[in-house]
């Protein structure tokens, strides 16, 4: 059973870092795309960032060049480093899972999401 365990979110202050885990369990992580999702209230479902089944990387415009997207395989865990964090990256993060070869931008792709973690950026 594919199952996905987001940890690492918190209440951080403005120019602050986060590390967001995803933990993944009952698939190999190298057979799959993993992206990071985020979704404000009363927005829309947002792209962050994904490491795609051959390794390429891709980030959304409003994170590029603050958060960076690793993967362990040994711990089958995909990190999400946040840093330079500003009150608007304040979200529920999710992580997903996605056997394309052609690594979605679109969260509508992605068959499997954990149950997500606040990031609340905040002084």
């Amino acid at each position: 059973q594919v199952q996905l365990v987001e940890s690492g979110g918190g209440l951080v202050q403005p120019g602050g870092s986060l590390r967001l885990s995803c933990t993944a369990s009952g698939f190999n992580l190298r057979d799959y795309t993993i992206g990071w999702f985020r979704q404000a209230p009363g927005k829309e479902r947002e792209g962050v960032a994904r490491f795609c089944r051959l390794g390429t990387t891709y980030y959304g415009d409003s994170v590029k060049g603050r958060f960076t997207i690793s993967r362990d395989n040994a711990k089958s865990t995909v990190y999400l480093q946040m840093n330079s964090l500003k009150p608007e990256d304040t979200a529920v993060y999710y992580c997903a899972a996605d056997r394309a070869f052609n690594c979605p931008a679109q969260g509508i792709y992605y068959d499997h999401w954990g149950q997500g973690t606040q990031v609340t950026v905040s002084s």
